[in-house]
């Protein structure tokens, strides 16, 4: 009887310990099973955005899934079936992860949506006052700004819709900085 044998029936005096060691997944079979469990459930937690909401356990799950093939490969169906189990309850730990974060997100932005629209409809009010009693050479870039914020608030909007939080938040940041330094181009012309 090999050693992995003994260690999982934890006893060689009874014959239905080993039998019921070999049954739990200790045998000469690789844990099938639990590596297509893991799969589904790296797939599952993929298709909830893991891998952008919630990447460090999510390629943690691939990384553990990579050890329980490489296990198999190796004939070490012990190893093989601890790593699935990890690889498992990392995937689902991710999904779960992802869809709370992803509400975070969308939260997030769609309050970011709403401040750049305040913004814009702030640097335009600014703009109309300026554009009498300033410079063209100074409106005309903070105009092609405004007009380019919008456009940008607009990608971002269409991004916030199609649930793409992540993106359209980077590109509100991005945004509001140039919004925000072009306006302040404008309140600087405005005290000299």
């Amino acid at each position: 009887m090999s050693i992995g044998r003994r260690l999982c029936s934890g006893s060689l005096i009874a014959a239905s310990v080993l039998v019921a060691g070999l049954m739990t997944g200790c045998g000469d079979d690789p844990p099938a099973k639990e590596i297509q469990q893991a799969q589904q459930a790296i797939d599952t937690a993929h298709s909830a955005g893991a891998d952008r909401y919630a990447p460090d356990e999510f390629t943690g799950a691939i990384d553990a899934l990579k050890r329980a093939q490489a296990a198999v490969t190796a004939k070490d169906y012990r190893q093989a079936l601890n790593d699935a189990l990890d690889a498992r309850d990392r995937a689902q730990t991710a999904a779960k992860d992802a869809t709370d974060r992803k509400s975070a997100a969308k939260v997030e932005v769609d309050r970011s949506l709403h401040d750049a629209a305040l913004s814009l409809v702030d640097a335009r009010a600014k703009l109309r006052t300026a554009e009498t009693r300033r410079p063209q050479r100074l409106i005309a870039p903070v105009r092609r700004a405004i007009a380019d914020a919008e456009t940008h608030v607009q990608e971002a909007r269409t991004k916030f819709d199609s649930g793409d939080y992540l993106d359209a938040g980077d590109l509100l940041t991005k945004t509001r900085a140039e919004l925000d330094e072009s306006v302040r181009i404008l309140d600087g012309a405005g005290r000299k």
